[in-house]
Order: C-alpha cells, then structure tokens, then sequence
C-alpha cells in the first residue's frame, strides 16, 4: 500500500539580507514568485496536504497563496523544529511520509523529491536527508555518517569541529521523514546549541538513539540546492532557473540564437522551429506558436502568437497575434489589443485596446486606440484616433477595405464605413458612408510672388 506523502515548507523566517519590504519567498524568480516554484513542483507529486509554516509577513503570503496550501504559523522563531512543530495539530496523527523543506529553495524538481522519498521507502529509513558534495561546504551544516553509510547526525557549521568542517557531504535542509515518529523527536528536541535555537537535524541524532534508521540520498544537479538569502543570490539562482529554461525550449525545437542575452519567464510556452533573436524577453503566460521569429529586442507579456508571425523591436502586453502578422520596428502594443492574420504593424505604431481584423495595414508612425478596424485597411502615415475628450474615452470603427490617407485625426466616436477613403491631411468629426470620399481640411490657396514681396518688406523695415 503507497503512503500518502505531506509536505511542510518552512517560511517564517524575516530574510533580513534581502533588505525589503516584501517577503522573501515573494520575490520572483523568471517570473513567479519564490514559493511558486516550490508549490508548483509539489503539485506534481500530489501531496495529500501541503502546509506552509509563516510568520514574518504571514498575511502578504496567505493572500498570495489562498487556497493552493493549508498555513500555520510560527509567531516567534525558535529555529526550524519548532517551525515543523507548528504543523503538529494538522500532521501528527496521521500515518504516512512528511517531506520538509525551506521556502527559499526554488531550484528542486519535482523528481529530485520523487527520488529522496522513492530512496526513503526503499531503503525502510524513518528519516531520509537530501544531501550535496561541495567544494567549499562553509556555512553548511556538515553530514555526519556512521560506517554502515547512515546518517549518524548532522552539526551546524556554527557548532562542528575543525574536522567536521573537512567534510564536503552538507544538508539541504530537505528531508523525509516517518511522519508519526517525527512529531514524537520534536518534543524531545532541545536547544543547547549556539545560536539557541531548536534545530531539526536534532530531530536525526534522537531517532537514532531509539535505534532508528537515518538515511540519506545525494542530489545528481548541486544546483538544485541552491538556496536564496540575499539579493547576489536571488540573481544567481534566477541565471541558474533562466538557464534550465532555455536549454528545455531548445530540447522542443526552438531555437534561441544567443541564450546569454535571451530571457524567458517560467510559465512561457514556445512551438517548434521559432527562432528567439537576441534581446528578446517574453513575460507571464505568453504562448509563441510554431515557425514566428521573435527579435532582436522584442518584450512581450501576456501575449499569444499565432504561427508564422514575424515581430522586431516591439513591446507588447495582454494582446493576440495573428498567423502570418509582422509587427515592428519600433511598436508598442498596449493591452486588449488583437492584431489579425497577415496583418502589417510598423514601425514607429502605438496601438491601444484596437481590435485589427486580417489583411489590415498600419505602417508607420500612427496611433490607433479603442479602435476596430476591418478586413484590408490601410492606414497611412501620421494617423490618429482621437479617442479622448478629457473625460471620456470614444470608439473608432474603421470597416472593411476602408483607405485612411496620410496625417488624418480620427476624432471619436466617428465611423467610417466599408470601402470609405478619407482624404490625406483631414480632420474627421462625422461618419463617413460607405465609398464616399471624406475630405475635411482648407483649400490650398497660392499668393504669387509673396516670397520676394515680404523679403523686400523685412528689408525697408
């Protein structure tokens, strides 16, 4: 019979070198949120329950995490058993497998998890830690073997010997535990210690004076454990995240021409043979379809590409895309926007909660917002919806293979109709009918001679 398998993240603590106002385990990583990270992977492995341990800015990630997570909070912090010890009224009664872990360790995968509490149960341990070789362990807590290979104890760097500290195998804090005799070793755990503190390796050195089986399982990737305390490592472990990103989209056929100066966020989704050009960011929930060519230096957020589309130089949020579009140089797409199939946009385009259908062309240098425009427009050079009186903002509607010249305000609410043109240099205040021609400007009017009359007029004076 498969046991069920709890999970308690600790993240209580104030993350005082982080030196912010915000929580630690809110601040993002590619994107999302610390503690995302960690939630997301343990969603994977269907935990029966996940309980997060807060305290120091408690509420900020209550509201953040309502309704993904069960929370019970550590009002003084005594160290990392009495965080755990807070989940004791949901957690010790119950039979089963308790995976603990720290709230600021964004980089473990779901199967590394898998793989300690796989290990855990095979190997019958009561206690099974996650543990890393390093190079240069200082600061860690140093794993402490007996020769059967099982965990004698774990010592705080703070508090271990000069030998100790020769040891190369850490604790990441991970572990994985028999969750009934857990919750047994915490009430016996003291605080005769450096800092004072009630530490949760402890909770290792009393199961096994009760003759328990402490194992333990060495993480494959070292960077997984990778753990955030300051703003350098929050940059670090964003490099370390970015990076894993980009290799699994070029794994799924995307190629990215330079990865050192590409930036993808978490939750973004990437089809086949696009190609990601230097500079490029894409944010949130983006999804770029198959066979587009994004960049150079293109910033999208919250946008959907259809396939086949073509954008440089643009930056554009909470917008669609069309197949087979281009859009830029230099445009900047505002949210609610909808850009249909082969349409053209660029360069130097504002567009703002337009709706464009197919076919439709803006080319350069214009403004169209709260806009919806039909199939085969064009819109010339120097155009302007004028969609706000200073109170109000006013639609435009533009229809079907309707031909706007160049430098015309478009002063809204106006329509013009299918198949309508309207005049280069007009200022439009009416709806235009369906093919009439719209001109709203003065007549050019010719002075002969009038150069050289007010050049000998400046002259006398």
């Amino acid at each position: 019979m498969q046991q069920n398998v709890y999970a308690v993240i600790l993240a209580a603590g104030k993350g005082n070198r982080m030196k912010s106002n915000k929580h630690k385990v809110l601040h993002p990583i590619c994107g999302k949120p610390i503690i995302d990270h960690i939630v997301g992977q343990l969603k994977k492995l269907q935990t029966e329950k996940t309980i997060l341990v807060v305290g120091y800015q408690g509420e900020a990630v209550k509201e953040h995490l309502s309704g993904q997570v069960e929370f019970v909070e550590q009002e003084v912090q005594l160290g990392t058993a009495h965080a755990v010890m807070q989940a004791g009224p949901l957690l010790e009664k119950k039979e089963g497998i308790t995976l603990v872990l720290n709230g600021d360790h964004p980089l473990f995968t779901a199967e590394t998890f898998q793989r300690l509490i796989e290990k855990h149960r095979e190997s019958k341990a009561t206690a099974t830690v996650l543990t890393a070789v390093m190079d240069d362990p200082t600061g860690y807590g140093r794993v402490i073997r007996q020769e059967n290979g099982q965990v004698d104890r774990i010592v705080e760097h703070k508090d271990a010997t000069a030998a100790e500290r020769e040891i190369h195998e850490i604790n990441t804090g991970t572990y994985c535990f028999d969750n009934q005799k857990l919750f047994s070793a915490l009430a016996l755990v003291n605080n005769d210690n450096a800092q004072g503190e009630y530490y949760l390796p402890d909770v290792l050195s009393i199961l096994r004076e009760q003759g328990e089986a402490i194992g333990a399982e060495i993480i494959q990737d070292l960077q997984e454990s990778f753990g955030i305390n300051d703003r350098i490592q929050l940059a670090e472990a964003d490099k370390i995240m970015r990076e894993r990103l980009l290799r699994e989209h070029m794994r799924n056929g995307v190629t990215i021409v330079d990865p050192a100066n590409t930036y993808i966020e978490a939750d973004v989704k990437i089809g086949a043979d696009t190609v990601i050009e230097p500079g490029v960011f894409l944010r949130g929930k983006t999804v770029i379809g198959e066979n587009c060519k994004i960049g150079p230096q293109a910033d999208l957020k919250d946008v959907r590409v259809e396939s086949g589309t073509r954008i440089r130089y643009a930056v554009i949020e909470d917008s669609v895309i069309g197949e087979e579009a281009k859009v830029g140089p230099y445009v900047l797409i505002r949210p609610e926007t909808e850009l249909g199939n082969k349409t053209k946009v660029g360069c130097f385009i504002d567009l703002k909660k337009a709706k464009i259908s197919d076919g439709t062309k803006i080319s350069h240098l214009a403004y169209v917002g709260d806009a919806e425009v039909g199939r085969k427009v064009n819109i010339g050079c120097g155009v302007i919806t004028v969609n706000y009186d200073g109170v109000n903002k006013h639609k435009t509607v533009i229809k079907d293979e309707a031909f706007v010249g160049c430098n015309v305000n478009l002063v809204a609410p106006v329509t013009v109709e299918q198949g309508a043109y309207v005049a280069a240099g007009s200022t439009i205040t009416k709806d235009v009918p369906m093919k009439a021609l719209a001109i709203a400007r003065e007549r050019q009017t010719n002075k002969p001679d009038y150069v050289g009359k007010m050049k000998d007029k400046r002259a006398k004076k």
